[in-house]
Formats: structure tokens, C-alpha cells, sequence
């Protein structure tokens, strides 16, 4: 893929992406990764060295920990917030309700948020959660929303989305 021009990859797991990426973005430095899955704060550190993007903001403590951690790699990841639009308690992310002030707290410890990002409940209809999530984009007036995989990524692209995750089209199921 890298060789047709595709720069931007998401990934997981911080791990995976270390050593898999690490030595090609020192080749190839225009090259973007994204960390799509949840990030540990026991993590923190390993994450801001690889990634270039982080689609799961979900807790004031994880804030705190990317703030710290930037400052001292002097690097600035963008970040996208990760809503519970469907308000599962076995789903990370902040509550429809908490986002302003979530969002204005991590402005003020320097965070660079650039939009949200959500994962429908499975088994219900994402076009009612992506609608949702287009006005809270408009609201806020960011322009990045990261929703839609492989199986309802078109209806995430009519409600304005500009990230989708859509690797099991590509690649197929995850074995691991």
C-alpha cells in the first residue's frame, strides 16, 4: 500500500504498531498512524513516540497523561474524542452530556482536538448515531469526525464523516 502512496494506517493495539511501524516512519516520515483501539495510560508514553493520531480520548486522566507526555517528547498528536453515543457500559468514551466541558478541559491543559469519534452499538441502525454525532461535530465546530467501518462506512460518509475504519474490508477478520 505505502508503495501506491497510501500514507494514512490505523491500528489497534500500541504494541502491534511499535514494531511494525517504527523502523518504516524512519524511512518513510510523511507516513501518518492513527490509534484507532483504546490507549492505556501505562501506554501513554510508547504512543505519542509512533502516533500521529489518537481516535480514543475517553477519560480526564488519559488527557492529563497525553498532556504530560507531550510536553516532555515535544510532540503534538492530534486527538479526537471518543463519544459512548450509544451509552454502552462495556464501551469507553464520554457521555453525550460531558463533551463541552470534556472538550474544554482539554483545551485548557493544550491538547490538540481536532473531533469526536464513536462506535454504534452492534445490532442497532449507525444512521441514528451518526446523525447524532454530525451535530455534535457542527456544534463544536470541528471539521475531523472518525465513525463508519467496513459495514456501515457509507452511511458514516453521508453524515460528514472524514476518518473510517474499514480494515476488514481490506485485509479480512483479525485471527489474534
Amino acid at each position: 500500500m505505502i508503495e501506491y502512496g497510501h500514507i494514512d494506517f490505523g491500528e489497534n493495539k500500541v504494541q502491534e504498531a511499535i514494531e511494525k511501524w517504527t523502523d518504516i516512519k524512519k524511512v518513510k516520515s510523511n507516513l501518518k498512524i492513527h490509534l484507532l483501539g483504546r490507549l492505556q495510560t501505562n501506554k501513554v508514553k510508547l504512543a505519542i513516540k509512533l502516533f500521529d493520531f489518537i481516535h480514543s480520548l475517553d477519560s480526564k486522566k488519559l488527557a492529563v497523561k497525553i498532556s504530560e507526555e507531550q510536553k516532555k517528547q515535544k510532540v503534538k498528536p492530534k486527538i479526537f474524542i471518543q463519544i459512548n453515543i450509544g451509552d454502552e457500559s462495556q464501551k469507553g468514551g464520554i457521555k453525550v452530556n460531558e463533551l463541552k466541558e470534556f472538550y474544554k478541559y482539554c483545551i485548557g491543559i493544550n491538547l490538540d482536538i481536532i473531533g469526536t469519534m464513536c462506535l454504534p452499538p452492534i445490532g442497532d441502525k449507525s444512521e441514528k448515531y451518526f446523525i447524532q454525532m454530525n451535530f455534535l461535530n457542527k456544534e463544536l465546530n470541528f471539521a475531523e469526525s472518525s465513525m463508519g467501518m467496513s459495514s456501515d462506512y457509507l452511511e458514516a460518509i453521508k453524515h460528514n464523516a472524514t476518518y473510517l475504519r474499514i480494515g476488514t474490508s481490506i485485509f479480512g477478520e483479525r485471527t489474534i
